[in-house]
């Protein structure tokens, strides 16, 4: 692997442990690629048990006292972080896209942003988690307290680096909880850099711990340990299942956001240029790096054709380029695995019989980006609902278009595979969106939008998708160990 550019200082990342930056307990670092170039541009701590064993005797040590203070003031600290990652936006924003291949425009309006949002929301939100109170008329008062679980581990994946990082990080935080966190170890410039935002910020050693590696070394290790007392994790469903496997019998309480193949369903009713414009961004948002992107699209016959030359059109003009560049609708795959795991699914999709519309091929850029992994948004069309291509999550810029004929069988379609995270209706018909979105196996379903978000609201996923909540007062409740007092009258 060849190394970046020597005018370009290397990015030397650390761990975060105990307010302070520690290499490696073994002396082993990873060589950390830029996915727009190909080239190696930094090293991330190798780490393994010992280093978790340090952050968490770190976390340890710091619960007494983040516990006891109250949540206002824990609150304050957290807004403090949100205003930094705000004044600091930019660097932020440079480094993610950096870090990930996406768009530097898109990290600037989307991914530091909601970073910041996290930090603010969790930050003031604590201090309105209100108990609950229980009176048996003059027998009993029953009440109950929320108390912070102790050390938890946080561990997150590489696509929304920051944004998701903090999504784990900020209520565990909140409700007076110690973190052991592990970022991807495909993207860890932005966890490292909200290290150095936490120790600006005031934040007690100990409280935050980050923890860079691999699933195996880092993960494994914050998994297994006896003090850690709960697991928040994102990422893929197999992975999911193995900490599942770990953790239960250790009793750990889990939270696990996993996979997604989502379905969009487009009525003939619909606003058709909003459901063409709204699509692509679904389908093409950050390569189709997201759990939420629509990757099976659905479309009444009777506009099939119509919708089909709008969305195509459409993708002709997604620029794919370097992503430092403003005028790059479209970045670079987070790496070359996982583009060549893409290509795989794009040869599969032509064995099955579909017929490509757009895409379909790698894309190689001149100049800087020579060697980075670009891939062309791609669209098939002719394939069985059933396929493996339309059951499978390949998680890239790659979707299918659909037509069906009766609202049951855009049901049965779309309800086909085993993961139910989200979904989405385009229809004017308001008792129709009500009916075809309870009938959906998902955890969230947007109607006539995407990816609109209220942090107030539950998020996750039904069946292979995940376990548990995120956000609002699901994640608090999460985070949390209730207890019931009884008072005898």
């Amino acid at each position: 692997m060849q190394t970046a550019s020597p005018t370009l200082p290397m990015l030397q990342i650390q761990n975060f442990i105990n307010g302070e930056f520690v290499p490696p307990a073994a002396g082993r670092y990873l060589d950390n690629v830029e996915p727009a170039t190909g080239l190696v541009y930094g090293q991330i701590p190798d780490s393994d048990a010992a280093d978790v064993a340090r952050a968490v005797e770190a976390a340890q040590a710091a619960l007494p006292g983040w516990r006891a203070l109250p949540a206002e003031k824990r609150g304050l600290l957290l807004v403090r972080i949100a205003d930094l990652i705000e004044q600091n936006l930019e660097q932020l924003a440079q480094a993610e896209s950096r870090d990930n291949g996406k768009p530097v425009a898109l990290a600037r309006v989307v991914d530091i942003p909601r970073a910041a949002s996290n930090f603010a929301f969790f930050g003031t939100g604590v201090s309105h988690f209100a108990s609950e109170t229980h009176f048996q008329e003059g027998v009993a008062l029953n009440y109950t307290v929320r108390h912070p679980l102790g050390i938890v581990g946080c561990i997150s994946p590489w696509n929304l680096p920051l944004y998701l990082f903090t999504w784990k990080i900020a209520p565990a935080l909140a409700a007076g909880n110690c973190v052991v966190a592990k970022p991807s170890e495909v993207t860890p410039a932005t966890a490292y850099l909200l290290g150095e935002l936490c120790q600006q910020a005031g934040l007690p050693p100990g409280v935050l711990n980050i923890v860079h590696g691999t699933g195996p070394g880092a993960g494994q290790a914050l998994v297994e340990h006896p003090l850690v007392k709960a697991i928040s994790f994102t990422g893929g469903t197999k992975t999911g299942e193995h900490i599942a496997r770990t953790a239960a019998p250790m009793f750990k309480k889990l939270s696990l956001e996993l996979g997604g193949k989502n379905p969009n369903l487009i009525f003939a009713d619909c606003d058709l240029a909003a459901a063409v414009s709204t699509s692509i961004q679904s389908s093409f948002s950050n390569q189709g790096q997201i759990c939420l992107c629509g990757s099976r699209i659905f479309i009444e016959r009777p506009i099939y054709e119509q919708f089909k030359a709008a969305f195509l059109a459409r993708v002709a003009g997604l620029t794919v380029g370097d992503p430092q560049e403003a005028g790059s609708k479209q970045g670079a795959l987070v790496s070359e695995a996982h583009l060549l795991k893409v290509q795989s699914y794009i040869e599969l999709a032509r064995q099955e019989g579909g017929t490509l519309l757009a895409g379909g091929q790698r894309v190689q850029l001149a100049g800087r980006c020579v060697g980075g992994f670009f891939l062309q948004p791609t669209v098939f069309e002719g394939l069985a609902p059933d396929c493996r291509t339309n059951r499978e999550e390949i998680f890239g810029p790659v979707v299918t278009l659909t037509p069906f004929d009766t609202e049951a069988e855009a049901l049965d379609w779309a309800n086909g595979t085993d993961y139910g995270l989200s979904a989405t209706i385009w229809t004017r018909d308001l008792d129709r969106a009500h009916r075809v979105a309870h009938q959906l196996h998902a955890g969230v379903v947007w109607i006539n939008t995407w990816l609109l978000r209220d942090l107030r609201t539950p998020f996750g996923g039904m069946k292979n998708s995940g376990v548990g909540r995120e956000g609002g007062l699901e994640a608090l409740r999460f985070f949390t160990e209730a207890q019931n007092v009884c008072v005898k009258l």
